[in-house]
C-alpha cells in the first residue's frame, strides 16, 4: 500500500511539473500564479503546495531537473571522440549530435526562461549553467586534450578549444532563437551544415600538423628569390596572402609622397644655393 502512494505522489509531483513548466513557458515567471498551475496539473493548490513549497521552488526544480539530459550530450561526447578512428567523420557526427540536443524547442524555451530570471535568481542560474553547459564543455575539453596526447589536435589551452568549438557551433541558431523567440529557427538540414561547417573551420584551426596537413602547404616550394612559388592545385587564398605580404614589403621599402616631396625641395635649395655661391 505504501508503495503505491508513493508511486501516486511521484506521477503527481510530475504532473505538476510538466503544467507548471507550460504555464512557465506561455506566461513567464512573473505572469504564472500557483493556482494556473493547478488547474493545469488537474489538481488542488493545496496539493501543489504539498509537493512545492513557493513558485520560486517550484521553478527551481524545473530548471535544475533539465540538467540530467547534459547525460545525454556528455555521453555523446565520450562516444564519438573517445576511441576515433576518423577523426573529421566523428567531430562532424558529434557537431550534428551536438546542436540538434541544444537546439530542442524545450531547451530554448527553458533557456529564455533562465536568462530572463538570471539578476532575480542569480544563483539558480549558475547552478544551471554549471551543472549543464560547464559540465559539457569540461567534457569536451578532456577529450580534446586526449586528442592532442594522442597528436590528433594541437593547442594550448584544451577548453578554449572546446569553447570555440561549441561556439561556432551554437553562435548563429541560438542567436537566431532567443532574439526573434523562434524556437525552430532553422531546419535539420540547415542545422546539420551548421554543424559540418564548424567541424570543418575547428580542425582548420586545431588539426595536428601531422595528423593532417592542407595539401596547399604541403605543395609549396621555393623559388631561388625565397618566396613559395604556387602550383595549380593550390588555393587562390593562399597567393592572396602572399601578394598582401609583397604589398606590405613594398610600401615599407617605398618613401612616402611627403618625404619624397621634402626631400626634391631639399635638393632644390642645395642646387640654388650652390649655384648662387659660384
Amino acid at each position: 500500500m505504501k508503495s503505491s502512494d508513493e508511486t501516486r505522489s511521484a506521477r503527481k509531483h510530475r504532473e505538476i511539473m510538466q503544467a507548471a513548466t507550460a504555464v512557465f513557458v506561455a506566461k513567464g515567471y512573473d505572469g504564472t500564479s500557483m493556482e494556473e498551475i493547478a488547474t493545469k496539473a488537474g489538481v488542488s493548490k493545496q496539493t501543489v503546495y504539498k509537493h512545492f513549497a513557493d513558485k520560486e521552488r517550484l521553478f527551481a526544480e524545473i530548471v535544475l531537473a533539465t540538467t540530467d539530459q547534459v547525460d545525454q550530450v556528455v555521453g555523446l561526447v565520450t562516444t564519438s571522440l573517445g576511441d576515433t578512428r576518423d577523426l573529421e567523420s566523428d567531430l562532424g557526427r558529434l557537431a550534428r549530435g551536438f546542436i540538434t540536443a541544444l537546439m530542442k524547442a524545450d531547451v530554448l524555451q527553458l533557456r529564455r526562461l533562465v536568462i530572463a530570471n538570471a539578476d532575480r535568481m542569480p544563483k539558480l542560474g549558475r547552478s544551471w549553467y554549471e551543472n549543464g553547459f560547464e559540465r559539457v564543455l569540461a567534457t569536451l575539453a578532456s577529450c580534446f586534450q586526449r586528442l592532442a596526447d594522442q597528436d590528433l589536435l594541437h593547442f594550448e589551452d584544451p577548453l578554449l578549444a572546446a569553447n570555440h568549438f561549441v561556439g561556432m557551433l551554437l553562435w548563429i541558431p541560438i542567436n537566431e532563437a532567443m532574439f526573434t523567440g523562434n524556437d525552430k529557427p532553422r531546419g535539420q538540414a540547415e542545422l546539420d551544415r551548421l554543424a559540418d561547417a564548424g567541424a570543418r573551420a575547428f580542425l582548420a584551426a586545431y588539426r595536428s600538423k601531422r595528423e593532417g596537413s592542407p595539401p596547399e602547404v604541403e605543395s609549396v616550394h621555393l623559388l631561388p628569390s625565397g618566396r613559395p612559388s604556387y602550383t595549380a592545385q593550390q588555393s587562390e587564398l593562399a597567393k592572396k596572402v602572399e601578394l598582401g605580404q609583397l604589398r606590405k614589403e613594398k610600401a615599407v621599402a617605398a618613401p612616402s609622397p611627403a618625404l619624397s616631396a621634402g626631400g626634391k625641395r631639399k635638393a632644390g635649395r642645395s642646387r640654388k644655393t650652390s649655384a648662387d655661391g659660384s
